[in-house]
């Protein structure tokens, strides 16, 4: 295991670097939110990440308190890796960084890679309420859950009972509101998503 790097600060910021300022480290805590992951789904979701150094910051995670490793009962049998309470509290600091990081995001590059769920975070800022919520995109389908308390904030695919509400959308209308060039009640207001759905949240939706 590395040494543990410091800037050697007496700060509050310095210190929450010393522990997700590294490469990686931030987008690790992203493809966790979704829940427990094996090494070879997180390193499959994370293109560009060497072996080496996703090992590495997942030992350095864990050491920090941030993650946990444990072993799936048969007929699983391997090791998957889910964050800790402290790990969880990174939602809000990776939700404020992605609506920073928003304004540069532009259009999407030729040699961008892309994942569904990497529009959880961006749908989640516009989505208020507690429920199930089931999106469908070009790219594949995922599901957030509203007030997800001490659960998994994202899945992959469809929901895995009856969603509150599902949500359709383009791939331009997703990158837009990614990017926060229009606001998800917007877009539902101008036709570009489409609400069904009985629960709460698709009524509030429609009502809005």
């Amino acid at each position: 295991m590395s040494p543990r790097r410091s800037y050697d600060q007496y700060c509050s910021a310095a210190r929450a670097l010393d522990a997700v300022g590294d490469r990686w480290t931030l987008l690790i805590v992203r493809e966790l939110l979704g829940g427990p992951r094996r090494y070879t789904d997180l390193h499959a979701d994370l293109p560009g990440v060497s072996t080496d150094v996703l090992a590495s910051r997942l030992k350095d995670m864990e050491r920090d308190g941030l993650t946990t490793r444990r072993r799936l009962p048969p007929p699983g049998a391997a090791y998957v890796y889910e964050l800790t309470r402290r790990g969880r509290e990174l939602l809000p600091v990776l939700q404020a960084l992605g609506e920073w990081g928003a304004l540069t995001l532009g259009e999407r590059r030729p040699t961008d890679a892309v994942r569904a769920h990497w529009f959880a975070l961006p749908l989640l800022r516009g989505l208020e309420g507690e429920g199930l919520v089931e999106v469908r995109l070009d790219e594949g389908e995922f599901h957030v859950w509203l007030g997800a308390g001490e659960g998994p904030v994202y899945g992959d695919g469809p929901a895995p009972e009856e969603p509150d509400a599902r949500l359709t959308l383009d791939t331009e209308t997703c990158e837009a509101v990614s990017r926060g060039a229009v606001a998800l009640l917007d877009a539902v207001r101008a036709g570009r998503v489409e609400v069904t759905g009985e629960g709460t949240v698709a009524k509030v939706l429609r009502e809005a």
